[in-house]
């Protein structure tokens, strides 16, 4: 099975506006791609039918039929096209349909930004690449081991070749699955990235609470696997506010009248619903539908109390209002760090898990002794035995070690490596560890 490049890639872009279509051919067909247009879906399942296509781009409202029942049918017909929508800010209950019965890769709100559809596409085809290689790689190992199965037990130099062969295939799936779990993080930042692109108090926001959610998670001593889901949950954890207007968006909670309160407390469940079909991400899910919960039973959506809210969701409780006190989101006087610890700590037992307060008061009083131990440091002079004060971030905004990591000889090795491929500057912040001198 031979991979398709991207220049070689088939794209079909439907929507019942010629001139959208027309803008579309234009943004892409630089790219090289094949392109197809159809103005109904109708006619785009036509094309489909006739025509091998690799990614559909569809608009979400369209007479007839709509875009999430035109994905449906691409989804049950055609399950190796990628799937991409394009939707409006106001239509974010359609979106999470889409989201559900379409089983999208992405959706764009609009009017979109040209580069950003651009590499969502080129995303999308990379990622439909790794699966197929994937189930190449997959495949050929399969056989590869029933042909091993067959060989006579006296050929044994015949079966040191085809190991080291299957060592190799090996390798490569690791490589494969590597890259996919890579794109899927990265695909989650960027999914978070969205109400980043909104302004205002968003900005930086998710990427903040989630970082402390994490640490927080650590210090907890909960399992690898439900740290991961506590970071993961705090950087989608205002995805369900999509749909929201700028100026409800900007508006701090505590001025909101009650109609905007209605609709403000239903972003947890619109959350849980954008992430429900991603079987990866049920846990995520559920602690973002929890997050507004308060620990004396008082909070939204589902008025849940103590430990039957998920400690995930405690955690994340707890680290969203210190940010959002700062930030200005919750009331329209923003507040000092001292101020948003007093708050907190007036909350303790009823907003907040008791458990979860306390422990990230010692976190954020540790964070302060340490940031005055930090030292920034050129990569050239980093040495083995030093511990990463903050994440280490590559250019592209992907975490590659993250705070606390324990730097050996290879690490640092890699990072000067990767400071001359790139020919800039690399700075980390460090601290020493008590066995570094």
């Amino acid at each position: 099975m031979n991979d398709i490049t991207e220049t070689q890639a088939t794209l079909l872009l439907v929507d019942d506006e010629a001139s959208i279509l027309s803008s579309l051919r234009r943004l892409l067909r630089p790219a090289g791609y094949t392109i197809h247009m159809a103005e109904s879906g109708a006619a785009g399942l036509d094309i489909l039918e006739r025509e091998p296509v690799d990614l559909v781009v569809s608009d979400m409202r369209m007479p007839e039929m709509n875009g999430a029942q035109f994905l449906e049918q691409v989804r049950k017909r055609w399950p190796d096209t990628m799937r991409i929508l394009l939707t409006g800010y106001a239509d974010v209950g359609s979106t999470i349909e889409a989201i559900n019965r379409g089983e999208i890769y992405r959706y764009i709100s609009k009017p979109w930004d040209d580069n950003q559809l651009v590499l969502t596409i080129r995303d999308a085809l990379e990622s439909s690449r790794l699966r197929k290689e994937n189930i190449r790689l997959l495949a050929l190992t399969t056989a590869q081991n029933q042909e091993l199965a067959q060989l006579n037990t006296g050929l044994e130099q015949k079966v040191a070749e085809r190991t080291a062969e299957i060592q190799q295939i090996n390798s490569f799936l690791n490589l494969a699955n590597d890259r996919l779990k890579q794109n899927f993080l990265v695909s989650i930042k960027v999914f978070s990235g969205l109400m980043e692109l909104r302004g205002g108090t968003m900005v930086g926001h998710s990427r903040r609470v989630a970082d402390l959610a994490r640490k927080l998670a650590v210090r907890l001593e909960l399992p690898a696997k439900e740290q991961q889901d506590v970071f993961v949950a705090a950087l989608l954890h205002d995805i369900g506010k999509i749909g929201f207007s700028d100026s409800l968006l900007g508006r701090p909670v505590s001025r909101m009248n009650g109609d905007e309160m209605g609709v403000y407390r239903q972003h947890p469940v619109a959350g849980e619903a954008a992430l429900m079909p991603l079987a990866e991400l049920k846990e995520v899910a559920r602690i973002i539908r929890a997050h507004h919960e308060r620990f004396d039973g008082q909070g939204y959506p589902d008025g849940l109390q103590g430990a039957f809210i998920p400690l995930g969701a405690r955690i994340l409780s707890v680290v969203n209002d210190y940010d959002g006190m700062q930030i200005g989101s919750l009331s329209e006087k923003r507040a000092s760090q001292e101020d948003a610890r007093a708050m907190l700590a007036q909350g303790r037992g009823k907003r907040y898990d008791p458990q979860a307060l306390d422990a990230f008061f010692a976190m954020i009083g540790a964070q302060a002794q340490e940031i005055a131990l930090e030292k920034a440091v050129p990569a050239a002079e980093v040495r083995a035995g030093m511990v990463l004060a903050r994440d280490f971030v590559g250019r592209d905004g992907v975490l590659l070690l993250a705070a606390d990591y324990l730097l050996d000889a290879q690490l640092v090795k890699q990072i000067q490596d990767m400071e001359r491929r790139e020919g800039g500057r690399l700075t980390l912040y460090v601290r020493p560890d008590r066995h570094y001198q």
